[in-house]
């Protein structure tokens, strides 16, 4: 009984570091050497490279390049085909991003958390010859977004603080914002249901975010503009009028389950 419960466990531990070898991939973004996964991960090298074979047998992953760097595989993609016409949630908001696009001809984004980061799910760029886009499923610290003002609201000060990563608070563009300053646009942002901001990532853009929330009025996720910076200033409130029209008929459509 003890043999069988420890094989069990060794499955299942095996199992999440199969999924944490994926996850690094994702986050990193980029192929990689069986070792450097390992340390990254801190993980022993011959489970890794044990891992990394199977997953490679089954389609999982597959090789890129002749350094023995290895990617995300076919398989993967097919899998997310298949989430994907199983469940119409994300049509019904590429349908709206679409619907926000037409109004707006800028390029607009469902955004939501993924553990204690920001992530764009979902994205469709603007019909302008000047295209902004942005790397989907990349995670990036919460207070460098507009989206991270709204996305938690709904935690005390120092469920706020608790929740971040003291790196989050270093900004892109190298300055810092401090905990306080940040907790109090997460408190304005929420009162006024937008929030509003040039771009830090880069000197050209500007950025909108209102909240999609659940029942309990809990913001779940983002809808988002990027623009150009002069455009988002000149139509400020036309873009804030279609941003919250389509959230609120987000909310009347979506069950709480992102």
């Amino acid at each position: 009984m003890a043999d069988e419960k420890k094989k069990v466990n060794q499955r299942a531990r095996g199992l999440e570091r199969a999924f944490d070898i994926l996850d690094l991939i994702r986050r990193e973004n980029r192929a990689m050497r069986p070792n450097e996964i390992a340390k990254l991960m801190g993980a022993p090298r011959s489970s890794v490279y044990e891992l990394v074979h199977l997953l490679l047998d089954m389609n999982v992953l597959e090789n890129n390049g002749s350094d023995g760097q290895v990617f995300l595989g076919s398989r993967l993609y097919f899998l997310g085909r298949a989430y994907n016409d199983k469940i119409d949630l994300y049509q019904r908001i590429e349908n709206t991003l679409s619907n926000i696009v037409e109004q707006t001809s800028e390029t607009a984004q469902f955004c939501k958390l993924e553990g204690n980061k920001y992530t764009v799910a979902l994205m469709k760029e603007g019909s302008r010859p000047f295209r902004i886009s942005a790397n989907l499923g990349e995670l990036v610290p919460v207070p460098s977004t507009a989206s991270g003002r709204l996305l938690l609201g709904h935690l005390s000060d120092q469920e706020i603080i608790d929740f971040l990563d003291k790196d989050d608070f270093l900004l892109p563009n190298g300055e810092s914002i401090s905990s306080g300053k940040f907790i109090a646009e997460v408190r304005q942002a929420t009162q006024d249901g937008h929030y509003t901001f040039d771009s830090i990532v880069d000197t050209f853009t500007h950025c909108f975010a209102v909240p999609i929330k659940d029942v309990q009025s809990i913001c779940i996720a983002t809808l988002c503009l990027v623009t150009p910076r002069e455009d988002g200033h000149r139509n400020r409130e036309h873009y804030l009028s279609v941003l919250k029209t389509a959230a609120m008929e987000l909310e009347a459509q979506l069950s709480t389950d992102f």
